[in-house]
């Protein structure tokens, strides 16, 4: 792509999000999944994976400095509004960087990948502060979530045309391979919080929408054979089943998918069937790890030995890990965030976590009107799942579901405030009202 073409571009988008930051807010949520990559460069920096630019990156780094540069010149304007993630999201970060300048002075990060990786974790908490500081109001959180489950939309259709090719599914613009585990997180946390809203909502019309939705989403998500994405599914739908008002429609119909599990797998396409299986087939000549008498595939097996060796290699730095990128790479957050960032690193990853399942739940506790009660459900629910997702994938740290996970969790972190807000404003105007008919 030309340079004075994304240079132009780039300038017209930076005066329009200056007059009106909630334009920009929309290009952000549909570069989400829906950027494609204007180049990448080089040998590999790290892992054995290149540089790659999306317009997505460039345009989420124009919007940011609009917001500053409008920000700086309305000083009215908070640069960071309070939150309860503040100091989780500043611990963490802190300590991904400690311990990658440490792995950089010890000689276990080389070149430009450390510091290239952490600026990509860092990408998504810029889109959770965006959000949060230009919510004004209820109305236009819901326009915000309504483009986020229009991009889902878009990009779950398109995923639908690949399925006959044979292949697994995957999202838009991700380069020749793709990359499934990718696509399904994504679209088992939007399917969280589309079947949270659809559980609470009291009106027929919305209900039916959102469960629409879901079905929707879940057509390519199987699709995407993606292992892990399936086993987050299980937390997800258990969180649903205790903290719904409708928990006990929840749970009779657990109970019922259970009691008709051989009718419900026999509906599978058998492509998904066979990807299940394929877990406890073992190749000769493979790496094999067995549980008890099972043997399990490369993949499966590979994660696991992945696993072993993090731990054997924290124990000789147990303290801050040996950095981002220090490592050998793995499919596995938790162990990789442990070996990477050390006790201290893994300690402030846990401790944001809980800090956005706690904010969640005490939303949904708070809020009244029962999308809004739905809709921080769901969030706590996707939370969930893709933890158990992570089991399998770098899922915390993957840009594309990051992204929209924090987008999510600014509305969520914020919808009670502005209940709150306009709650009080009510009486005022009533009584202004009153006054101008007296």
């Amino acid at each position: 792509m030309d340079s004075p073409f994304v240079l132009a571009a780039a300038l017209i988008v930076f005066l329009v999000v200056f007059v009106k930051t909630e334009f920009g807010l929309y290009l952000v949520l549909f570069s989400m999944l829906l950027s494609p990559q204007l180049g990448s460069g080089g040998a590999a920096i790290a892992e054995g994976r290149r540089i790659v630019v999306r317009s997505e990156d460039i345009l989420l780094l124009v919007v940011a400095f609009s917001w500053l540069a409008k920000t700086a010149v309305n000083k009215e304007l908070g640069l960071a509004v309070k939150t309860p993630l503040n100091r989780p999201i500043l611990a963490y970060v802190a300590a991904t960087a400690i311990a990658t300048l440490i792995g950089y002075v010890t000689g276990t990060v080389g070149g430009l990948g450390g510091a290239f990786y952490v600026l990509k974790y860092v990408e998504y908490f810029v889109v959770y502060y965006m959000v949060v500081n230009n919510l004004t109001d209820r109305r236009q959180a819901w326009r915000l979530v309504t483009a986020a489950f229009l991009t889902a939309v878009i990009v779950s259709l398109i995923g639908m045309t690949q399925i006959p090719s044979g292949q697994r599914v995957s999202a838009p613009f991700e380069g020749k391979d793709g990359e499934p585990n990718t696509f399904g997180g994504y679209l088992l946390l939007l399917m969280a919080v589309a079947g949270g809203i659809a559980l609470e909502t009291a009106r027929i019309r919305t209900r039916v929408l959102y469960l629409g939705l879901t079905g929707l989403m879940a057509i390519p998500f199987v699709f995407t054979l993606s292992r892990t994405s399936y086993v987050g599914v299980i937390p997800a739908v258990a969180v649903l089943a205790v903290l719904s008002s409708r928990r006990r429609l929840m749970i009779g119909a657990l109970i019922v998918a259970l009691v008709a599990s051989p009718l419900v797998v026999a509906l599978f396409p058998d492509t998904v069937t066979k990807r299940v299986l394929y877990t406890f087939e073992p190749e000769r000549g493979q790496p094999t790890v067995r549980v008890g008498a099972v043997g399990l595939d490369p993949s499966t097996s590979a994660r696991l030995i992945s696993v072993k060796q993090a731990f054997e290699g924290w124990t000789h730095r147990p303290i801050f890990g040996y950095g981002v990128t220090g490592f050998a790479f793995m499919d596995q957050q938790f162990a990789r965030t442990l070996v990477e960032t050390g006790v201290v690193g893994l300690t402030a990853f846990l401790v944001l976590v809980w800090a956005v399942l706690k904010a969640g739940v005490l939303s949904f506790r708070a809020l009244r009107t029962p999308e809004e009660r739905g809709l921080a459900l769901g969030f706590v629910a996707g939370t969930v799942g893709l933890l158990g997702h992570a089991i399998g994938a770098n899922t915390f740290i993957i840009v594309r579901i990051m992204e929209p996970f924090w987008f999510f969790a600014a509305i969520v972190v914020a919808l009670p405030g502005l209940a709150q807000a306009e709650a009080m404003a009510a009486p005022e105007t009533g009584v202004r009202l009153s006054r101008r008919v007296a």
